[in-house]
Order: structure tokens, then C-alpha cells, then sequence
């Protein structure tokens, strides 16, 4: 790898980290990027599901005092699975009819957040759903969200806060923080799964994953002293960019 297409993974591995921990959708600024530095599309997309991962774990770090630690137990595992199967069905099945769903997915997350106030009056407050009704949504969710991160995971961020954020009773920053958990623990998984089993470009990998380790880590301090409506309209923003982003992508 060449010294230009060094620098430019660089600076494109700290944005991504930042934007990850802040709103998610950091991997439409680091996959881009591998393409310009020469990779083909599946080995820049497995090659960016594992260089991206120690941003997430980074915004951990950075987000650890609003952590609602009592939710991590039950729901780490579930997103542990759902990683896990979704990088398996990356690499068993074409990636042209995922790519046609996926910006739908990330626009109608972005709406979510968006109109999460209302969408609540419609199916209820979390204070007034039944526990069991709450609880199989979350799980369904989470699951939902780490089949879609092993598989591509591109604005897995804007998707899980805005579901979170409708499903939970919690400040939008602790949505934030258990979305970084999440995040990172898909992250972990992809890491494992794509380093046994996918085409790894090891060299990108070594430049991207300690630039978005940094870059997560100042995104996430960043994230908890944002007013709520700003970091809502920062998410709904990034998370329409990224929508419109992977609709021309797909379509071109």
C-alpha cells in the first residue's frame, strides 16, 4: 500500500470512529475508502467489518458511565448470535439483494428516530407496555441488528439507537451508550468470524482499526455532553446521508 492510500485510510478510519460513537454509519466513509485504495468490493467489505470494530470498542470506553448495565446481560449474547449469523450468511449468499434492501432499512431507521415521539403515542410508552411485549420487541430487535452488522453493518448505529430509543424509557445519551455495547460487541464477532473465515486485507486493517480506536473514543466523550435533540438531529441527519448514499450506490 502506497503512502496516499495510507494517509487517506487513516483519516478515514478517525471520521469513521468519531461518526460511529456520535451517530453510527462510519463504514460508508472507511468501505469507500478500501475501494479507492484498490480492494475489490467483498474483501473491502470484510476487510472494513474488521477494521472498524475497535471504534465501537473504544466508544465503549468512552460512553462506560452511561451504560445501562442492567440490560447488557441479557442482550450481549443475543447480539453475539445475530453477529455471528449474519457474517455466515455474507459468506454463503450473493450480497446484490442485501444491497437492494439496505438503504431502505437505514432511511426507515432514520424515520424512526425522527418520529419517535410520535410513533410512541401509536404503539405505546414503554412505561405502558406490558413487560413481555417490551421484552420480545428488544430481543427481536437486537437480534434483528446483529444479523444486519455481521452482514454488511454499515449505519448499524442510526438502526439500533432508533429502536432503542422507541422500545427504552432511558435519556437518548444511556440509548447512545447501550447502542455503543452492541455495536461492539457485533464488532467482536466479526473480528472472529471474518479473521477464520473471510478475505482480510490485514494491511488496511492495520491502519484503519487504530485511527477509528481513536476516533471512537473522542466521538463518544463528544456524544455525552450533546443537549438530547442535538445528538437526535446529528443521528437522523447521518443516518439520512447514509440512506440516500447506499439508495444511489445500489442503483447506479
Amino acid at each position: 500500500m502506497d503512502l496516499p492510500g495510507t494517509v487517506l485510510l487513516a483519516v478515514a478510519g478517525l471520521a469513521a470512529g468519531a461518526v460511529n460513537a456520535i451517530a453510527g454509519g462510519g463504514s460508508l466513509i472507511t468501505f469507500p475508502a478500501l475501494i479507492a485504495a484498490g480492494l475489490a468490493p467483498i474483501p473491502a467489505n470484510v476487510t472494513n467489518s474488521v477494521a472498524v470494530s475497535p471504534g465501537y470498542i473504544g466508544s465503549v470506553v468512552g460512553s462506560r458511565a452511561d451504560i445501562p448495565r442492567e440490560r447488557v446481560r441479557a442482550l450481549v449474547p443475543i447480539a453475539a448470535l445475530g453477529g455471528f449469523a449474519g457474517c455466515l450468511l455474507l459468506l454463503a449468499t450473493p450480497a446484490r439483494a442485501f444491497e437492494l434492501v439496505v438503504p431502505f432499512l437505514v432511511l426507515a431507521a432514520a424515520a424512526v428516530l425522527a418520529f419517535q415521539d410520535r410513533l410512541r403515542r401509536l404503539v405505546g410508552h414503554p412505561r405502558t407496555m406490558s413487560p413481555a411485549r417490551n421484552r420480545i420487541g428488544l430481543y427481536a430487535l437486537v437480534a434483528a441488528g446483529g444479523v444486519y452488522g455481521g452482514y454488511f453493518g454499515a449505519a448499524l448505529g442510526v438502526m439500533l439507537v432508533a429502536g432503542l430509543a422507541l422500545l427504552l424509557d432511558e435519556r437518548l445519551a444511556r440509548v447512545n451508550a447501550l447502542k455503543n455495547v452492541l455495536s461492539g460487541v457485533v464488532g467482536v464477532v466479526t473480528v472472529v468470524a471474518y479473521a477464520a473465515l473471510g478475505p482480510v486485507d490485514w494491511a488496511g486493517v492495520a491502519v484503519i482499526a487504530p485511527a477509528t480506536l481513536l476516533g471512537g473514543y473522542a466521538g463518544a466523550h463528544l456524544a455525552r455532553h450533546l443537549p438530547s435533540a442535538v445528538l437526535k438531529a446529528t443521528i437522523v441527519t447521518a443516518g439520512t446521508a447514509v440512506g440516500l448514499s447506499l439508495l444511489v450506490r445500489a442503483f447506479s
